[in-house]
């Protein structure tokens, strides 16, 4: 059977086949990596898993998997069309058109959550089109979700999953919400708006600009950059772009009925006058709010410290309390003032069967900032670079040892004397000190959130300290978490936390239900 390569990635290759056991043309979709991780095969097979049997209009049928040639493959439905992308570079010159395609396209989604799939990755190229047939097949369901009603509110994720100019605020990980199915409304919202604008809303920008841009930046409306984009419509995709899952449309079919009237009135009278939006808008979804209901002295405790951080103070800061009372969702709160300040949130944390290995969650935290900085525009990337090597001199070779990812921003470090002992561990934790120094930045203040530090290694109570007391440290907050049922005032965190107390300005302490928050300013 020929094969014909059709797209290359890094993740993956798509061959075409004209003819098949289907008796129709064909995709083989085979993941591409040489040595896959556990985490590359489970997502590429989550495709087949989802669509497997959906039998929907819009999505192409998925047919069989296999190995090719020694690789994880599967077949799959072969669509005729252009991506979304495609078809709609450049402003929209015809409303009717993109109206069309938009009921379409809502209708596609609406069936996808009828069968509680979130999709994930709602974008431009994850949609084919046939503008003559008027068709969309969505696609790529890698980071898809089959859930039940019960099970709808998932975890926030630990990396930027899906394509970042079309990711919602919530999917970020940085608004301390959850992930439901309104994530796809505000993906189909940029879709929408790069259909009407020709650009996605925030273009142009670096990593950390796009993410900045989701979580506080309300974009230009289409009718404002594209004049013949009517009023309503320009409203409507805004609704889809509202930073609150709450605040947008709350199901596809809401948003189809608005789309509808908006096709029927240009169809019949030239043009849309403007009438109320959402008004059958009725998710029949149940959510929760994701409201953090009396912590409200607590969050504003914790971002009184962070602006006071930001503004070029170092702040420390300790969450107890039992397992399971919130201490980690209490400190995600100051994530979105975070990003809207520019400033990092990195955290680690302490794995109970991890106690030898030193420096594990410190590390695990510091290695975000590195995947930060990889994000960065080039004149940042630079910035950072020379005030990074600057800090650490000819000492880098500490810190690359430990945060391999750091050698991609300051190049190979030169070899440096073998020490042991007690001198090894001063040595590490004066570098050490220095690139957090280093990293921590009136432009973009840091948070380091480190989480179950009752676990935490002598070596690491070492190096906290160190950090949490230097006088040169600034634009930094420090928070950490313990379970202060599993500590008694002998216990190595508590003695260290003790001495830490010691060159106290001034201490806070208040109490919400089992778990304490409790305010220590170095």
């Amino acid at each position: 059977m020929p094969e014909k390569l059709i797209y290359e990635s890094k993740k993956s290759k798509i061959y075409f086949f004209e003819d098949s056991e289907w008796d129709k043309p064909v995709l083989l979709k085979v993941l591409n990596y040489e040595f896959p991780t556990p985490r590359d095969i489970s997502q590429f097979y989550n495709e087949f898993d989802i669509i497997e049997g959906l039998g929907m209009i819009g999505t192409r049928e998925a047919l069989k998997c296999l190995k090719h040639r020694g690789k994880h493959a599967m077949y799959l439905e072969w669509v005729e069309g252009k991506t979304v992308k495609e078809a709609f570079a450049g402003k929209q010159e015809d409303i009717r058109d993109f109206l069309h395609l938009a009921i379409t396209i809502a209708q596609a989604v609406g069936e996808l959550h009828d069968q509680n799939i979130i999709h994930k990755d709602i974008s431009g190229n994850n949609m084919i089109v046939n503008l003559q047939e008027r068709w969309v097949k969505i696609i790529d369901f890698g980071i898809a979700s089959k859930i039940t009603q019960k099970e709808q509110h998932l975890g926030n994720p630990e990396h930027l999953d899906g394509t970042l100019e079309y990711l919602s605020p919530e999917q970020t990980g940085r608004m301390n919400r959850v992930i439901d199915y309104r994530t796809n409304l505000y993906s189909l919202g940029i879709v929408f708006y790069e259909m009407l604008c020709g650009t996605t809303p925030f273009a142009g920008q670096d990593a950390m600009g796009i993410v900045h841009g989701h979580i506080v930046i309300s974009p230009t409306p289409p009718h404002q950059v594209n004049s013949i984009v009517p009023k309503v419509i320009s409203d409507i995709v805004m609704i889809l772009l509202a930073k609150k899952s709450e605040d947008r449309y709350q199901s596809a079919q809401g948003l189809e009925v608005d789309l509808l009237r908006c096709f029927d009135e240009l169809t019949e009278k030239g043009s849309i006058e403007p009438f109320r939006l959402q008004q059958e808008d009725h998710s029949g979804k149940f959510s929760l709010s994701q409201k953090l209901y009396g912590r409200d002295r607590e969050i504003e405790l914790l971002l009184s410290k962070f602006e006071s951080a930001a503004s070029g103070g170092l702040e420390l800061v300790f969450v107890a309390g039992y397992s399971g009372t919130g201490k980690s969702a209490l400190v995600h709160e100051v994530h979105k003032p975070i990003t809207e300040k520019a400033g990092y949130f990195v955290e680690g944390k302490f794995d109970q069967y991890q106690r030898s290995v030193p420096y594990y969650s410190l590390v695990k935290a510091f290695s975000e900032f590195i995947d930060i900085l990889l994000g960065e525009n080039e004149q940042r990337s630079s910035t950072m670079r020379k005030r990074i090597l600057e800090a650490v001199g000819e000492e880098g070779k500490v810190l690359t040892d430990v945060l391999p990812g750091l050698e991609l921003i300051i190049g190979e470090q030169p070899d440096i004397p073998e020490l042991g002992g007690s001198e090894a561990r001063n040595r590490f934790n004066y570098v050490f000190r220095k690139f957090a120094i280093a990293v921590s930045t009136a432009e973009h203040p840091a948070v380091v959130f480190i989480d179950d530090l009752q676990w935490a290694d002598s070596s690491s109570l070492m190096l906290l300290k160190s950090l949490v007391t230097d006088p040169d440290n600034d634009h930094l907050l420090f928070i950490g978490a313990y379970r202060d049922n599993e500590v008694s005032p002998s216990h190595p965190f508590m003695i260290t936390v003790e001495e830490v107390r010691k060159p106290v300005l001034r201490s806070t302490t208040s109490r919400s239900g089992t778990s304490v928050l409790s305010m220590w300013v170095n």
